[in-house]
């Protein structure tokens, strides 16, 4: 905070602002602008034991969905079922996995469980391999953009 004190009718601007102000100019300037350790663009950024991008990417994806397990450490993301309310007569359960700690497509791997209900009873039923591939898709999109933005900004 930048407080100003009058002294002789001029204003005078505390050092400690001033100081801090210069620090910040001078650590904008070093090196193209950007802090030593700011690589954000490397495909390993783990804060947890997996990549965070695809990490933060899998629960955006799957937000809508109840979870039943998540483990940052081992990379799994459990969800509970799911029922749809356009489709009640059928629910889904996902299983996502991170498997390296780099943003690459085959760091990651998608279980889809469906099951419909016949007669009062879950039955499990086909699932497209489109659909899995499809949600993989999204997610690595997802982790990418979030990759971006955290280059960019």
């Amino acid at each position: 905070m930048i407080r100003r004190l009058r002294i002789a009718n001029r204003p005078v601007f505390r050092t400690v602002a001033l100081v801090s102000l210069a620090a910040l100019s001078l650590a904008a300037c070093s090196k193209g602008g950007r802090p030593k350790n700011a690589d954000l663009a490397a495909s390993k950024v783990m804060t947890i034991g997996v990549n965070a991008y695809l990490w933060r990417a899998s629960l955006d994806t799957l937000s809508f969905m109840p979870l039943l397990q998540t483990d940052s450490n081992g990379g799994v993301i459990v969800t509970d079922w799911y029922i749809n309310p356009a489709a009640p007569t059928e629910r889904v359960k996902v299983t996502v996995t991170i498997l390296d700690q780099d943003l690459r497509a085959d760091g990651l791997r998608v279980a889809y469980l469906r099951q419909i209900n016949q007669g009062g009873q879950w039955v499990a039923a086909p699932t497209q391999a489109a659909t899995v591939q499809k949600l993989e898709d999204i997610i690595l999109t997802k982790a990418r953009d979030l990759r971006r933005a955290a280059v960019a900004g």
